[in-house]
């Protein structure tokens, strides 16, 4: 039976319903993989709870009680003392957190997450996690960080490392956006609150401009040009930004505040389709020329991203054994449940492949 300590970091929509699907599957993980999974540590922005007998479905009463004021060491001197498998959790947007990626490591975490701001940094940062991850034996997993709990990431690695020449990847990169621009081109109803619902129901960033400002997408579409071999950088991205330039810059309350600003162009948009088109927010990667770009488009209704419907995503990745009829995957790109459950698989992931416990402190 193998023991794994699981540190988690983010209890908000993802991180709690991770939370959620570890106790309701730990008698199967046990009984069919022989795996003991234990979340002996978790932290939002401020506090932090360990247990060395892992969290109970009583882990929110608990947490508000016993845990203390997050100290940056905690889970490092709590690990130190209990001698089993740790992975550290991401489950934030939060560039402080990706920036202690390497300490993690360091410190003998494997390291999973849906944050994809570490995949997106510099080529340096990328390279150097690499080099450190491979020096400690240690493994990264990030599935999520394109397609929700799509096998996006896998799919495009496991093309590169084979040897397949890959020439496209496009779709809908975003199942935020989807959900989103499907709505607005069914529904009479202004943008924003469109926007406002998909925030409401987990869809959205919480802060939604990292959807509309084409950031989250572009980030999805740098991760996979690293996997397919490239040395890009996020300002090579040509991205297509939806929030007016007031907007960019004022302080989520205040973009919350006047996000109703955004009904009037994007309503303009929506008139100028005829009765055959949709909008959809597209990505694109072109491996052969190295271009990356983000941007809404008008296609037609009968075409695949036309036809997608809720909060689906769509990748068509054509390369040298897929050129003629692309390989299509498709499914819900976004949303608690399916992130969460692909944090989950990540584990899972770590967990069956592991031999010995190396974390050479």
């Amino acid at each position: 039976m193998k023991t794994i300590h699981i540190y988690l970091f983010g209890l908000g929509n993802v991180g709690s319903t991770f939370i959620k699907q570890v106790l309701e599957s730990h008698h199967f993980f046990k009984v069919n993989k022989g795996i003991n999974l234990k979340i002996v540590g978790i932290a939002n922005s401020s506090r932090l709870l360990t247990d060395v007998d892992g969290i109970n479905e009583n882990w929110e009463k608990i947490f508000v009680s016993v845990s203390v004021d997050r100290d940056p060491n905690a889970f490092y001197e709590f690990a130190a003392i209990n001698d089993e498998v740790r992975i550290a959790v991401d489950a934030t947007a939060s560039k402080e957190l990706s920036l202690f990626y390497p300490e993690l490591v360091q410190h003998g975490f494997h390291v999973v997450t849906a944050n994809k701001i570490a995949n997106t940094l510099s080529q340096t940062f990328y390279d150097d996690l690499r080099s450190l991850l491979k020096e400690r034996e240690l493994s990264f997993e990030y599935e999520t960080n394109v397609g929700a709990g799509l096998p996006i990431v896998d799919t495009v690695r496991n093309l590169h490392e084979s040897g397949e020449q890959l020439f496209v990847v496009n779709g809908v990169f975003s199942g935020s956006l989807g959900y989103i621009f499907n709505r607005f081109s069914q529904e009479d109803i202004p943008f924003s609150d469109i926007v406002l619902d998909a925030l409401r129901n987990g869809y959205t960033e919480p802060d939604p401009r990292e959807d509309l400002s084409g950031n989250d997408v572009a980030r999805k579409l740098l991760v996979l040009a690293r996997e397919a071999g490239l040395k890009l950088e996020f300002t090579d991205i040509n991205i297509e930004n939806l929030v007016t330039t007031e907007l960019q810059v004022a302080s989520l309350n205040q973009f919350m505040t006047n996000i109703k600003s955004l009904d009037k162009p994007l309503q303009l948009r929506k008139l100028q389709l005829k009765p055959d088109e949709v909008l959809r927010h597209l990505g694109r990667l072109d491996a052969v020329d190295k271009t990356l770009k983000v941007s809404l488009e008008v296609v037609k209704k009968e075409s695949p991203a036309g036809q997608l419907r809720g909060s689906d995503g769509f990748f068509e990745i054509y390369s040298q054994s897929y050129a003629a009829n692309p390989l299509v995957i498709k499914g819900a790109g976004a949303g608690r449940e399916v992130t969460a459950r692909g944090l989950l698989c990540d584990v899972i992931k770590i967990s069956s492949t592991l031999k010995t416990r190396v974390y050479h402190l």
